[in-house]
């Protein structure tokens, strides 16, 4: 006999008595993928800053080209899915990824840090494809009850990724860059200092050269598998633009997820990529050196990364018997409260709480984006696109903590207070959720 459970787990990807286990699998594929190159990322801000004798605000720009890439490419990436299809979206993401990794070789070449800006631009352009394809897909591969759960289940694979990314990154990078500090780099001579960059500049370009081919393989795959898509409106069936501008516009829940998204992902972002220079001010101060503090730092930061892909299984299960507002709020607000322990406490134990506040974002963004688009029904491809251009949040807010940290701040270290920015948004996110939950009564 069949149970309910059983039914349950069937619909979720199912949609009117057609199952899409087969597209499910492949599109969860492409979550793991952008999950890697987000997080071979963020160590690289400190990374650049060391390679090219650059502050913290300057380094920053890495994530400001990643995130802008995002913004920039979201829009016209519905629009094409709107004309062609989720396929071709997927197809169209993973050949501008491949293209922006492999453009890192010329970089490397030409010895100059706004190239590599380029790069990431380029890439990131693909994610951006990537994502306003994916997404959407998945929330309509079974029933609309189920879409938060069923994204968050396809959300669980992309930290996977982003364990591979932070590996990599520890271990083919971080560890491999010569030992030379900051302090020693600032002294050396003109001649000195171009043959350690070039040096360095090997070391990290090689892991982006193997992915592009990665990359190119995995789209030549993609061109040759047949993968059934969800219907989609026809042509002639569309609305005209504008009016589902305005109808996004109005919607209340959809509106203000795009806000909320744009704080969350400002606050992952700024909590991964700057827990290597908190790590590193930690750890140097109990007598490690610059080189042994970064790598060390990066292992908390993978801690944090495993328990935020664990806490996601969690969060499915949860998400059974309490409201996705719920959820959203008390994690947010659990989330500040761990923040307080970074910012004024500090040391072993601020980098502890800094690594729980990955457990606590860990059902964010799937939720966000899911309560958003819960009601925008015909508008879905360009309501995604306005969640991916949220992503914004990602390039604007760590240049601001960057900035902090940089300034010279009499109080606490400036890296403990830049950690105020990652709190304002979870304050947005909590205030999201609870207004979702009053919607959810």
């Amino acid at each position: 006999m069949t149970t309910d459970n059983e039914n349950k787990s069937r619909l979720l990807i199912t949609r009117e008595g057609v199952s899409y286990v087969l597209p499910f699998i492949v599109v969860t594929c492409c979550f793991a993928l952008w999950g890697f190159a987000n997080d071979i990322t963020n160590p690289m801000v400190k990374a650049f800053s060391k390679i090219f004798r650059m502050s913290v605000t300057q380094g920053a720009l890495v994530q400001v080209a990643f995130y802008g890439g995002y913004f920039c490419m979201a829009l016209p990436a519905a629009l094409f899915i709107r004309r062609h299809s989720f396929k071709s979206g997927i197809v169209m993401g993973l050949a501008l990824y491949a293209l922006g990794v492999l453009l890192f070789i010329p970089a490397k070449a030409m010895g100059n840090f706004w190239p590599f800006l380029v790069a990431y631009f380029i890439l990131t352009c693909g994610l951006s494809f990537l994502e306003t394809t994916a997404n959407p897909y998945i929330l309509l591969m079974g029933d609309r009850e189920t879409a938060t759960r069923r994204l968050n289940l396809a959300q669980s694979f992309n930290p996977i990724g982003s364990l591979a990314g932070m590996y990599v990154a520890m271990t083919f990078i971080q560890a491999r860059l010569s030992p030379i500090d900051t302090a020693q780099r600032a002294t050396l001579d003109d001649a000195s200092f171009e043959a350690l960059k070039q040096s360095d500049l090997s070391v990290l370009v090689q892991p982006y050269a193997l992915l592009g081919v990665v990359l190119l393989v995995l789209l030549g795959l993609m061109l040759l598998i047949p993968i059934s898509s969800v219907r989609q409106q026809s042509r002639e069936g569309r609305q005209p633009l504008m009016p589902a501008f305005k109808r996004l516009f109005a919607n209340k829940a959809y509106r203000n997820g795009v806000i909320a998204q744009f704080f969350y992902v400002g606050a992952q972002i700024t909590c991964w990529t700057f827990i290597i220079q908190y790590g590193t001010r930690v750890f140097m101060g109990q007598g490690m050196s610059e080189q042994a503090a970064e790598v060390l730092s990066q292992r908390y930061n993978i801690v944090a990364m495993v328990l935020f892909c664990l806490m996601r299984f969690v969060n499915m299960y949860l998400m059974k018997y309490f409201k996705p507002g719920r959820l959203l709020a008390v994690f947010a607000a659990l989330a500040l409260f761990l923040l307080v322990g970074v910012i004024f406490v500090g040391g072993n134990v601020g980098m502890c709480c800094l690594v729980g506040v990955s457990a606590c974002m860990s059902l964010m963004f799937p939720t966000i984006y899911g309560l958003a688009l819960g009601d925008v029904k015909e508008d879905t491809e360009l309501g995604s696109a306005g969640l991916i251009m949220a992503i914004l949040g990602g390039s604007l807010l760590p240049a601001v903590q960057a900035m902090i940290i940089d300034s010279d701040l009499q109080v606490l270290p400036a890296v403990n207070a830049s950690f105020v920015v990652p709190a304002v948004c979870f304050v947005v996110v909590m205030l999201y959720g609870l207004g979702m939950l009053r919607q959810q009564v």
